[in-house]
Order: structure tokens, then sequence, then C-alpha cells
């Protein structure tokens, strides 16, 4: 799963990019998308590139550097590439993306971000009617599903599928002749169209149009496919009517996204900074100095130290170098961590009053971590500042958190969270302060599920959650 034991933090599960183009190097382009891409998957990285014949695919474990050594030779004018981290299925080889398939309709590779909630009945159904899996992704449960259509066209096959799969789905896939962006109806997780000089781009974020000199166009629509060829773009609306509601990840604003993206029209920086707006305007604390937790709380802080004049420091320097844990260390182990990432600042902290600016907390271990850091360094009195609500419930919409009773929040009251992580004062941003600090996106396009449990597609229930659909 994708919960970080160190840093006590979720993390987004995937990212996907895709080229069409026959004047460049379509492999070097996916390469440097994925790059740009690297903070939304660090646990594999693949890339598949195809001439509408043949599909060459390189792809392995870790950071894209590490996965990727060598970029495919093939000539080729299309390509699609997936960095990751597991959410349903296990950080396993077999399960890197992007997924390349041959069958009687052709070839495809599609690489997918998001989960489905209704994976576990559609691959018990397919295996009953004989078909073979070899991953433990619910993503292969939409190339089987594709295979398996009567429809006349790849284009129209892949609809068909999109149609019968719920929950959160961004998919780039490669055709035998074109290169297929799909949204699913809420459009919980997001994905963009791009223009290079002679083609076209699909991305999870912007940011990533930046690296191969790209022009923004357009998001894709909740329930839209788009398909790219020699052409150019065309679009559908493959989705029913009634089915189509958007419910755009709030946490793409708080957490996941890259600051200088833009996800639906809106900064992704400017509403952080929003957020450390809001705080200040709820909070009103009296302090020496503003800081963040590096460096998901930064942009906030910095939000909260300009409505506030209190001045921003950093009293906690990170360690660019640790790399990412994956295990769950005992107690000891994990302060231990902690200090290995982070290093209070004595100089900096010492006889401060404190506004602490982080994202949000999902167990407290980490938090109170810090705070002990900070105290031990001198600081006088650590005021807590969460830039968003308190998360009460368990994301099945491509999150894949803890189930309900790890988080903090679910089980205890915001004193009890404050005495648990002995900070003076704690303060979440109210869901009305998120909302103004969003402002450029409607609130009723949002999900907030996480922070009251308004599940917009089926979930699993209560005795489901963190299980996972395969035996691993």
């Amino acid at each position: 799963m994708n919960y970080d034991p160190i840093f006590d933090k979720w993390h987004e599960e995937c990212g996907v990019f895709g080229v069409f183009d026959r004047t460049v190097d379509v492999a070097r382009y996916v390469y440097w998308g994925l790059f740009a891409l690297q903070h939304r998957g660090q646990e594999s990285a693949g890339i598949a590139i195809t001439d509408g014949n043949e599909v060459a695919l390189k792809k392995g474990m870790g950071l894209l550097t590490e996965a990727i050594k060598e970029l495919p030779t093939l000539k080729s004018h299309m390509g699609t590439g997936h960095v990751r981290y597991s959410t349903t299925g296990s950080n396993n080889p077999r399960n890197i993306q992007p997924l390349v398939i041959h069958y009687q309709g052709g070839q495809i590779a599609v690489a997918h971000n998001g989960n489905l909630t209704n994976a576990l009945g559609i691959r018990r159904q397919l295996e009953a009617d004989g078909s073979i899996f070899q991953t433990t992704m619910d993503s292969e449960v939409i190339v089987n599903l594709i295979a398996r259509s009567k429809a006349d066209t790849q284009e129209e096959r892949i609809a068909d599928a999109a149609r019968q799969i719920e929950g959160a789905f961004s998919l780039v896939i490669t055709t035998n002749d074109s290169l297929v962006g799909v949204r699913d109806p809420q459009g919980f997780r997001p994905l963009c169209l791009g223009k290079t000089e002679h083609g076209y781009v699909l991305s999870s974020e912007s940011c990533a149009f930046d690296a191969i000199k790209a022009e923004f166009i357009r998001d894709i629509d909740p329930g839209e496919m788009v398909i790219i060829d020699d052409r150019g773009v065309r679009s559908t609306i493959y989705a029913e009517p009634q089915k189509i509601d958007k419910k755009l990840c709030v946490f793409e604003y708080i957490y996941f996204a890259r600051s200088d993206s833009k996800i639906d029209g809106q900064s992704v920086y400017e509403t952080r900074l929003n957020m450390g707006r809001e705080l200040y305007n709820e909070t009103k604390y009296d302090a020496d100095i503003v800081m963040s937790i590096p460096d998901s709380g930064t942009t906030a802080a910095l939000g909260y130290a300009r409505a506030s004049g209190i001045p921003f420091a950093e009293g906690l320097i990170k360690n660019r170098y640790s790399g990412r844990t994956f295990i769950k260390p005992n107690q000891e182990e994990r302060e231990l961590a902690v200090r290995m990432k982070l290093n209070a600042m004595p100089e900096v902290v010492g006889g401060k009053r404190i506004v602490l600016i982080d994202d949000s907390i999902v167990r407290g271990t980490t938090s109170g971590l810090i705070v002990k850091m900070l105290k031990e360094a001198g600081a006088k009195e650590i005021y807590m500042c969460v830039s968003s609500p308190a998360i009460e419930y368990s994301c099945h919409y491509g999150i894949d958190t803890s189930v309900r009773k790890e988080l903090i929040a679910a089980t205890h009251t915001i004193e009890e969270i404050r005495d648990y992580i002995k900070a003076d004062k704690l303060h979440y941003l109210s869901r009305e302060g998120l909302c103004r600090a969003v402002s450029g996106v409607p609130e009723a396009d949002l999900c907030f599920a996480c922070f009251n449990g308004d599940y917009r597609v089926d979930v699993p229930t209560e005795q489901e959650e963190g299980v996972k659909y395969v035996l691993e």
C-alpha cells in the first residue's frame, strides 16, 4: 500500500503520461514526462512505445532512473509511461505498468492511475469464464474487459470496458493506431491534454508538459475519452449522462499534486498559499516564527506567514537523499528514521513560539516525534496547524488508506490528538476554509469522502477495508 510509515503520509498511487508525435524521440519524451511526475510514484516505472505493429517495453522497480537505465530503441510515434505506488496489488515486479497485451483486436499498452471499487466482482466473473490473470492489480481487469469486448474498433472496446468499471481511473492507452485518454465519470483523478509542435501529449499533471516544452490545452472532462491519431484529436463522452458527477479528489490540491501544476484550471501553488491564509484567519496565533514540516507544508506555511506578518523560518532541515522506507518500523526505529530525514536547528527554534504547518495527520505517529524533536532543540511552544480537515474515513478511490480504525481522527477528538502529539495547540483547517482556498473549483465538484464519509461511488464494506482482492 502507499502509506509511508516514517512520515505518516498517504501517497498518490500513480502518474501516467503519453505521447503521439511522428517527429520526436517518443521514448525520450515519455521518460522526461515521467521524471516530472516522479512525485506520484516511486516504487516502479515503465515505458511502452509502438510503431503500430510492434511494442517495445522497458520497466523496472525503483525510481525512474533506477528502473529504466536504457530507453527502448524501436522507431515509434506513440508511447505511454507509468510511475507507481502500489495500491491494489502488491509492490511486485509483475505489477509494473504499462500492461501490454496482444489480442484478436490488435495490441494495446495500458497505464492506469486510480483504484477500481468493483474490481473484485468483475475479476471473479472473468476468472469463472476462463480468463487468466498474471498480476494482482485491478488494472488487469481493464485489459481483460477490452480484450473480451465485442465492439468493432479498439476505441469502442476501450469505451465498452470503461462503462463496466467503477471507481477512480485515468487511463492512457496506445492502440495500433492511436493514443487514447480516458477519465472516470467522477473525475476523481486528474488527466490533461497538451500539444507539442507536431503532436499531442496526455499527462496526469500539467507540470510534465513543461519538461518537454508542450503547451497545455485543457483538462479531460469526467466521463470523456479522447482519441489522438494522425487526424488530430477527437473526443467523445463514453459515460452514461446520469453517471457523470464530477468529484475531483481535493487532496490533489492539499498534497498530492506538484505545486507548479494546474488541475481543472486551479493553480495548486495558489491554493496552498490560500490554505495558509485561511489557517491564519481561523487561528490568529501570536507566535515568533512560522515553520513547515518540509516539504508538503511549506507553501501553506508561506501563506500563513504572509497573512500574519510572522516571519517564516526553516527550523527543520530535510535530508533529501535518505530515500523512502516501506517497512513498518517499531517506535524506536521510526524515531531514528525521522531523525535521519529531518533535523531541528536549535539556533532557529530555541526559545521560540512556533506555528508549525503540515498538510495532514494520518496516524499521528510522526507529528509527535517532530514536536518532541523541536522541543528538545529548545522550542518554547508548538502550535500545530494542519492545512486540511481531520481525516476520519478511508479513501477507496486511488489512495488505498489504512483501515478506518487506524486513522487517529476516526477514534480521537482534536484535544486527544493534541495531547497525543504533545503540541501546545492544534488546529485543522475547516471544510469552509478549504473550499475558500480552492475557490476556482466549485465545492460540488470536489470529493471530501476522507473527511466526511460521503462516498459517491459504492465502496467496500467496513469489513472488507484493507483486504486485497486476491491473495498476494
